[in-house]
């Protein structure tokens, strides 16, 4: 059974990044909201308690069930953890004399304690608190401090429990992933051995376990996702996979036809569906961003139903949902945090659709499908495309949604990428697209007053979709793609360059 570390979420918007960055150290984790706890089984290495936007201090603070856990198993607080862990056994929790955000650094580190082995005096850490633990417990040991937070750090005796102040999983800490190592791999004693190669055989078997000889409906978009779902299945059950990729309508130009193209001499039994017609029909008059993906959702749900009732003793729907798609549908915590947007594929099967759901990507991030791809052996063309949204341009076209819109679109996002192809900066962008905004603008062309549509140009650099940042693409390029479109595209007038990031903004505008 595969080792795993387990991370009690509060609410953090860290509480991710302490997951990459354990997987980073080839470990397998799983987040977990703090008030339901998984089964302990005897494959669990370790725990982790994650920051928090609340205060261990107000009447509604998170309080998580430690009995089973606590000295128990090397248990690891951050921030809200340690100071829950302090609070909790007989310590106290105070507001801040001052608040200690972002970087400081360490003025004092016993650099002989298993948790600090490679720290050093100066170390920078990051802070990230109002609160700061005024005392200690009996048997509590400090062993980190700052300038202006003596108990950066703790040790409870006689227990592999453990409480830091600062977040070890923020690059900003240049120490942080020696911290996580020596916790989890010197004290929790994890072998390392998740890797893109282990997940792809451990997936396998697993599927052919759950499987056994059912028959799979999955549908392709053609994306990394959805492939990197086929060829999994594909090995765990053969023929027993049928593939179906729809177009929607909504798909980049030409993109139908490539895909399928595509997936020749992949060894996959693939079906095209031309539902252009339904989606459209459905889609019309429809504006509100949720309004659209929930009118997608459940027409691409219409769609595999009619496909799967053509596939004889069909059980299964396969879906290439990752977790951003969770995180951003769901709470993370199972709690009361805001749902971003809502995915198509997230969210169950309607009761009439007598098919279960597998998901064999959803604790993954887009860097980590990626690399198992790669272990898979596809073409780095494939595994280099970027993402584009299961809603297609819908989500892209601000507004209601109508065919003459569509072709505009694809014809500004056919330039749009072909340029950066050519110029060589495809691959330095993590995703880009265009978008289509309801507005229109006065132009000219040939002494001629125009009044036509805007369009915005999106590209943005990122590793796993949860946060991106803009790329600074070359002023020549922006002009080159911004006439092209204007001369080639009938209706556009205006190209204008969306320089947010996520957050505030979001990749996509709805």
């Amino acid at each position: 059974m595969q080792e795993k570390i387990l991370i009690l979420d509060f609410g953090s918007q860290y509480t991710q990044l302490i997951a990459r960055r354990v997987r980073e150290l080839n470990i397998y984790c799983e987040i977990h909201p703090y008030n339901k706890l998984p089964e302990l089984t005897d494959n669990l290495k370790g725990v982790i308690l994650s920051g928090s936007p609340y205060s261990v201090r107000e009447e509604n603070a998170p309080i998580p069930y430690l009995n089973d856990i606590k000295g128990k198993l090397p248990l690891l607080g951050i921030c809200y953890g340690a100071q829950y862990l302090a609070q909790k056994y007989g310590g106290e929790v105070l507001p801040s004399k001052i608040r200690e955000y972002g970087r400081a650094n360490l003025s004092f580190v016993d650099d002989i304690h298993p948790l600090l082995k490679g720290f050093s005096i100066g170390s920078q850490v990051w802070m990230s608190h109002g609160d700061t633990i005024a005392s200690l417990p009996e048997g509590y040991k400090i062993i980190a401090s700052t300038h202006d937070v003596e108990c950066a750090g703790y040790h409870i005796d006689n227990e592999t429990t453990y409480g830091i102040q600062f977040h070890p999983e923020v690059y900003h800490s240049t120490d942080g992933i020696i911290l996580l190592k020596n916790f989890l791999v010197d004290i929790c004693g994890c072998s390392q051995d998740w890797t893109s190669v282990s997940f792809v055989e451990k997936t396998v078997a697993a599927l052919k376990d759950k499987l056994g000889n059912d028959k799979v409906v999955l549908g392709l978009s053609g994306g990394v996702d959805s492939t990197v779902t086929a060829v999994l299945l594909n090995k765990a059950i053969g023929s027993n996979l049928h593939c179906v990729f729809v177009d929607n309508g909504l798909l980049r130009k030409d993109e139908f036809t490539g895909v399928l193209k595509q997936y020749e001499g992949m060894g996959l039994n693939v079906k095209g569906v031309d539902a252009k017609q339904r989606f459209y029909d459905a889609l019309a008059g429809v504006s509100d961003p949720e309004n659209k993906r929930k009118v997608i959702g459940k027409v691409f749900i219409d769609v595999f139903d009619d496909e799967s009732n053509k596939i004889k003793d069909v059980i299964w729907l396969a879906q290439g949902t990752i977790y951003p798609d969770v995180i951003e549908s769901i709470s993370a915590t199972g709690g009361p945090s805001a749902t971003i947007k809502s995915h198509h594929n997230v969210g169950g099967l309607p009761e009439y659709m007598k098919l279960k759901i597998v998901e064999p990507l959803n604790t993954l991030f887009k860097d980590e499908v990626r690399r198992v791809g790669k272990a898979l052996g596809l073409s780095q063309d494939l595994l280099g495309r970027h993402p584009f949204p299961g809603p297609g341009l819908a989500i892209r076209i601000l507004g209601d949604i109508t065919p003459e819109k569509v072709a505009i679109l694809q014809d500004v996002d056919h330039i749009f990428i072909m340029r950066l192809k050519d110029y060589g900066l495809y691959d330095d962008v993590w995703q880009a697209g265009a978008m289509l905004l309801p507005i229109q603008s006065v132009g000219v062309m040939g002494d001629e007053r125009t009044y036509e549509k805007v369009v915005s140009l999106r590209a943005v650099e990122s590793v796993d979709g949860m946060t991106a940042d803009w790329v600074h693409l070359p002023y020549d390029f922006l002009a080159k793609v911004s006439n092209d479109i204007i001369n080639k595209v009938k209706g556009v007038n205006r190209v204008v360059y969306d320089i947010s990031s996520k957050p505030p903004a979001t990749i996509e505008w709805e």
